[in-house]
C-alpha cells in the first residue's frame, strides 16, 4: 500500500492496484507530508495546522502530537519505527517517540524547515531549511 497527502486534510490510504483503502481524517488544514514506517503498520502526517498525526495502517488514529508552533511541512520515522522526527516553519525540527510524546526539539535554522531525513541506522538526521542550509 501506499499514501498520499492533501490539501483537503486527509490522508488517504491506496492499495498498490490504485483502489482505496482507508481516507484518514483529523487534521484540519493541508497535509503536507506523510511518512510509513517500515514495518508498514503506521503512518504520520504532518499538516499545515501544526501538528503531527499519527494512525495504524488501517486508518484508526493513535495520536496527535502538538508543540509545533507554526505549519508542519516534513515528517520521517527512523527505520526500527522508535521515533519520528518532524520539521516545522517555525524553525524547529521536534523529536518525538513513536506513541507521540516529544524527546527534542532542534534549533538553529532561521528560516522555515522544509524537509527533514533520518539515516537508515538511526544515528543522525538532517533538516533542509529555507535559510539555505543543511544541519545534521
Amino acid at each position: 500500500w501506499l499514501a498520499s497527502t492533501s490539501r483537503d486534510g486527509t490522508v488517504r490510504i491506496w492499495n498498490t492496484d490504485g483502489t482505496p483503502r482507508a481516507t484518514l481524517t483529523g487534521h484540519i488544514s493541508g497535509v503536507n507530508a506523510v511518512a510509513i514506517s517500515s514495518d508498514n503498520s503506521w503512518l504520520a502526517g504532518a499538516s499545515d495546522d501544526g501538528t503531527v498525526r499519527i494512525w495504524n495502517a488501517d486508518g484508526i488514529p493513535h495520536a496527535t502530537l502538538t508543540g509545533h508552533t507554526d505549519w508542519v511541512n516534513a515528517v520521517a520515522i527512523s527505520s526500527d519505527n522508535s521515533w519520528l522526527a518532524s520539521a516545522s516553519d517555525d524553525r524547529t525540527v521536534r523529536i518525538w517517540n513513536a506513541d507521540g510524546i516529544p524527546h527534542a526539539t532542534l534549533t538553529g535554522h532561521t528560516d522555515w524547515v522544509n524537509a527533514v531525513a533520518i539515516s537508515s541506522d538511526n544515528s543522525w538526521l538532517a533538516s533542509a531549511s529555507q535559510d539555505g542550509t543543511v544541519r545534521t
